[in-house]
């Protein structure tokens, strides 16, 4: 069996003590068959036998995602991811190779933290995504809709009256549960425009203000939501095009992470060192479902690990460009 069917398969199936091992045998095989990530490396004069611990790996900047094809291996994309961005931004873009393996990963983790997509009415809010047809979250929530969601799941543009008279029916169904996963600014204008009650509606915001309303911390927009939903807790998804696993806070913006996916925060002045907890740096992100790309990542976020499986996302660095699913501010 080769390298890539028996790392799948593992994938289905492996301990959280098996992640960093899982990782450094990764690692290996794209610093063999990655030749930009092996040639960052050369540059960087990493010598790559002598990594032998998670918190050595050196990660590729996400913004060679804009200038290059990332790929692990020769092979033909199947689809492309493309992240969001005003008119003449350069954009990143991550090729694909299986969109099943995409699908399957997603499912699990969604299922990891929220249990059978199938008990859940799927509602989408997602207006600055659904204006391209390249968004990964768009597709994420396409395949839980068509694949598993009920009858009444679906998308939102810009008919929000159909959105509350939906919500307005489902907040009397026992049998599911509500999910509405919605664009930062989408959701505050809905609250600002309508008289919502539904305390037992999951609300997710997915981050991104895009111009259209004044940079609000996290807390601020949590606290509208909260209100304006009548409900106690926002929901939020952490995922970006240049990745393959997404995370889920379930409350207060902390993160847990998922099965593929561990979190390390850097020294913003030294890359190569690690950070404890609870002390704010770089986010650097391990992707194991990563395999056909790059599953080391240096994000361009601010965060914090709060224990050894959650983290806080706190923002952009100053330079970076603006990003729909990251936040600094949101």
């Amino acid at each position: 069996m080769d390298f890539l069917k028996s790392f799948k398969q593992r994938l289905n199936n492996f301990s959280s003590d098996e992640f960093e091992e899982m990782a450094i045998t990764l690692f290996r095989y794209q610093t063999a068959h990655n030749s930009v990530y092996r040639q960052y490396l050369e540059a960087r004069n990493i010598a790559v036998t002598e990594i032998e611990a998670i918190e050595q790996i050196p990660f590729l900047p996400i913004s060679f995602f804009k200038t290059h094809q990332i790929k692990t291996g020769n092979w033909e994309s199947q689809h492309v991811f493309e992240s969001s961005g005003t008119t003449g931004m350069t954009t990143s873009k991550h090729h694909v190779k299986n969109l099943v393996s995409y699908q399957k990963n997603t499912l699990r983790l969604f299922e990891g933290a929220y249990g059978a997509i199938s008990d859940y009415h799927f509602l989408a809010l997602l207006p600055s995504y659904l204006e391209r047809n390249s968004s990964s979250l768009v597709y994420m929530m396409d395949y839980f809709i068509k694949t598993r969601g009920s009858v009444h799941s679906g998308f939102y543009l810009n008919d929000t009256e159909q959105l509350v008279q939906t919500l307005e029916m489902l907040k009397k169904d026992r049998a599911k549960k509500t999910i509405l996963v919605g664009v930062t600014f989408a959701l505050l204008d809905l609250v600002a425009e309508h008289n919502l009650s539904f305390p037992d509606l999951i609300v997710m915001e997915t981050g991104g203000m895009k111009g259209r309303r004044k940079e609000m911390i996290r807390a601020e927009v949590h606290e509208l939501l909260q209100k304006g939903f009548n409900t106690k807790h926002i929901h939020s998804e952490y995922g970006m095009t240049e990745l393959f696993s997404q995370a889920y806070a379930l409350s207060e913006g902390i993160f847990q992470e998922s099965k593929t996916m561990k979190v390390l925060i850097r020294d913003v002045n030294d890359p190569l060192t690690i950070l404890e907890n609870q002390v704010t740096g770089g986010v650097n992100i391990v992707d194991l479902a990563n395999i056909d790309s790059c599953a080391f990542i240096e994000t361009q976020d601010m965060g914090r690990k709060i224990s050894e499986d959650t983290f806080e996302v706190l923002g952009r660095f100053d330079n970076s460009d603006i990003r729909g699913c990251s936040m600094l501010t949101v």
